[in-house]
């Protein structure tokens, strides 16, 4: 959500630059607003797979523990 919002106020920042200023400074503010989504990307990415490692490594923990039990019992 707080991407979309994020977005959202870029596109309507980039769109009021677009009508009042040079081609230049519009270029720049493209490329920002482009390495701003792919910064906000790869971190969401890195976060997702991060829980994906820590929720595999809980799993694999569990699953260890219920099979030392079943055996030790």
């Amino acid at each position: 959500m707080v991407v979309v919002v994020v977005l959202v106020v870029v596109v309507e920042v980039v769109v009021v630059v677009l009508v009042e200023v040079d081609e230049v400074v519009v270029v720049a503010v493209v490329v920002v607003v482009v390495v701003v989504v792919v910064v906000v990307v790869v971190v969401v990415v890195v976060v997702v797979v991060l829980v994906v490692v820590v929720v595999v490594v809980v799993v694999v923990v569990v699953v260890a523990a219920v099979v030392v039990v079943v055996v030790v019992v």
